[in-house]
């Protein structure tokens, strides 16, 4: 039988060995069957995939570890400049800030999630956000020195540690600093980072209305997809510094700061550093995710960056925000308030304000060549804080004590870098601050040497049932996050507000759980003429809150519960009755009651001022007599 043979230029014929398939995406499961369960949630992390194997123990390692060389090596790394991404001014502590700020800063107060605690910006998305652009090039400037201290120091700490050292080269005294944050090993899936398709999609869709930065979606906080905080040319890229006020108080809120520590870290964060849009963005190559295998896990490639830092292209607004960016002083106050600013464009296109007329020694260098000088230049959230009231206040106070300035940003940015760490029994190493903080949810070291068998004889005598002792138990627990380490049954949280009034602790039946477990005889009805019955006393309270009042009008279901003459003709003869203040006369109770001889409504409103009048002369310090 004759072989027939293929002919090699034949363009018909196929390699055998299997090309794309096997790595290439195509139609997902979920997509062709969106509803069914997706389980894929409790694979995240599965210690089978752990490259550290399961007996690794950070903790452990850290004791191994040099901190003072580490700290050493940071140092160094600072000035020294590589020619394949060189340094703006020689200093890499902008880049450093910049990192280690959109790491943490991706944290939110909903949720507890995001943050500098896992390392996640190495992985997607984070990793090739737009507002990330070049910090690539900051995790792999750090990798000589990860790699000389391997597993004794996770990407989390190095990355947060860096951002620390970088400020203190150039001149500021921080807060403190705490290891302990382990990495993960390949992308979160259980983050919600909002629903667009599309990087930086106009804000409109995260808010109910963009003009009220409180209807934004929760639990987000960055203003748009991409973004960490708020876009920096203004509202949908639309200067008007006051509605960018709006959002940047909002978001910052979302992220647990007050405005105090929201100007401190704005100051603060823009006194070193500068921005880069010296050149054309759409020059840019593709993120790392979508990058080619050739660039080695980088993006953005510039090929218009010709070895010199000043040409180099991140959000597109271009300048510095101070006249010395090396240098941790009062400089940003000095040009914000000391000129007036006017919208102009980057090289590349964005909206940024600089200054009228500025003097040609507040103008700070060229970040390549220091005998040239350019122009400062400011965001739209930098002039929020000088046209925004309260902002603008919180500056003043700042410019006229500048010690106090860099004590706030300290602090500040400390909590920033560490929000997201949980209690402070999870901080290790040797600089961790002495004091507590409030943010750290700080609880007293409890007895330990308590009876332990007595306590479970008390309770079992408390009268309580099984299902209330477990539903008290789980729901004094249940609150725990992994995310952030907050929450859960430690510190009793539990017995005050908020928790001890959410509906779904069912504060009236914890009440009287505890009333009952000190011996005393609770009933509850809704019959009113029975809770009189021989009553000793009788108690009311306003039918709705303070300033609902026209929300309720005409509403008449409460009327039963009305203390009027007949309902209190069923208590004892010599029942009081009382009212907190105000009172709605004919609503809760009538003027034969609230004026008649058992009130004593008035001689509780005059206790309740003295004691006032004493927690008020306690607080200012006077002598109590």
């Amino acid at each position: 039988m004759d072989a027939k043979l293929k002919d090699v230029n034949d363009t018909s014929a196929k390699c055998p060995v299997m090309h794309g398939a096997m790595t290439a995406m195509g139609t997902s499961n979920m997509e062709w069957w969106p509803n069914a369960l997706n389980l894929d949630i409790l694979h995240q992390h599965d210690t089978k995939t752990d490259p550290m194997g399961k007996a690794f123990d950070y903790r452990e390692e850290l004791k191994k570890l040099d901190v003072e060389a580490l700290k050493k090596d940071l140092h160094a790394l600072m000035t020294d400049s590589q020619d394949w991404w060189p340094a703006d001014y020689g200093h890499y502590g902008g880049l450093m800030i910049r990192m280690a700020w959109h790491s943490a800063g991706s944290y939110r107060l909903a949720d507890g999630r995001g943050g500098g605690g896992t390392g996640n910006q190495r992985f997607a998305p984070l990793n090739s956000w737009p507002d990330n652009v070049s910090l690539d090039k900051a995790r792999r400037l750090l990798w000589p020195i990860k790699k000389k201290y391997g597993n004794k120091i996770s990407w989390a700490d190095l990355m947060i540690l860096a951002g620390n050292i970088a400020y203190e080269s150039m001149g500021l005294k921080t807060f403190g600093f705490a290891f302990g944050r382990e990495d993960i090993w390949h992308p979160e899936i259980d983050t919600y980072w909002g629903a667009e398709k599309e990087w930086l999609a106009p804000s409109d869709g995260r808010y109910d209305d963009v003009e009220d930065p409180s209807t934004m979606e929760n639990p987000l906080a960055a203003v748009q997809m991409g973004l960490i905080y708020v876009n920096p040319e203004g509202v949908n890229g639309t200067s008007d510094p006051m509605k960018t006020a709006a959002q940047v108080r909002e978001t910052f809120a979302r992220m647990a700061m007050n405005d105090e520590e929201t100007v401190a870290l704005t100051a603060g964060g823009h006194t070193v550093g500068k921005t880069h849009g010296n050149g054309d963005a759409e020059a840019l190559g593709p993120e790392p995710e979508a990058a080619g295998v050739e660039q080695q896990g980088f993006g953005w490639a510039n090929p218009n960056m010709g070895g010199k830092a000043a040409n180099a292209v991140t959000s597109g607004l271009e300048g510095a925000w101070t006249t010395h960016p090396t240098t941790f002083d009062m400089g940003y106050f000095d040009l914000l308030f000391g000129y007036e600013w006017e919208l102009r464009k980057s090289p590349a296109g964005a909206t940024q304000w600089e200054p009228v007329d500025i003097k040609e020694e507040d103008m700070p260098v060229d970040a390549s060549d220091p005998s040239v000088r350019r122009n400062p230049m400011m965001t739209d959230a930098d002039m929020a804080m000088k046209v925004d009231p309260t902002y603008r206040a919180i500056c003043e106070k700042f410019m006229a004590d500048p010690e106090y300035f860099k004590d706030t940003f300290a602090r500040a940015w400390f909590k920033l870098t560490h929000r997201d760490m949980g209690p402070k029994a999870r901080y290790f190493g040797p600089d961790i601050p002495a004091e507590d903080l409030i943010w750290q949810d700080p609880v007293p070291a409890g007895p330990v040497n308590y009876d332990i068998g007595g306590v479970k004889r008390k309770i079992a005598e408390s009268g309580l049932s099984i299902g209330e002792m477990v539903s008290t138990a789980w729901d004094s627990a249940r609150t725990y996050r992994g995310s952030d380490m907050r929450g859960g049954a430690n510190g009793a949280r539990i017995r005050l507000a908020p928790q001890k009034d959410w509906e779904g602790n069912e504060p009236q039946r914890r009440y009287v759980e505890w009333a009952r477990s000190r011996g005393a005889n609770v009933a509850i009805t809704h019959d009113a003429e029975a809770a009189v019955d021989g009553a000793d006393a009788v108690v009311t309270d306003t039918w709705v809150s303070m300033g609902q009042e026209e929300k309720a009008r005409g509403h008449n279901i409460y009327m039963p519960f009305q203390v009027n003459e007949r309902l209190m003709s069923r208590a004892r003869d010599d029942a009081l009755f009382m009212h907190c203040l105000p009172a709605h006369r004919g609503e809760e109770v009538t003027d034969g009651v609230i004026d008649g001889p058992q009130s004593v409504v008035f001689d509780e409103a005059e206790n309740r001022l003295h004691a006032q009048k004493a927690i008020i002369a306690w607080c200012l310090g006077a002598e109590i007599g």
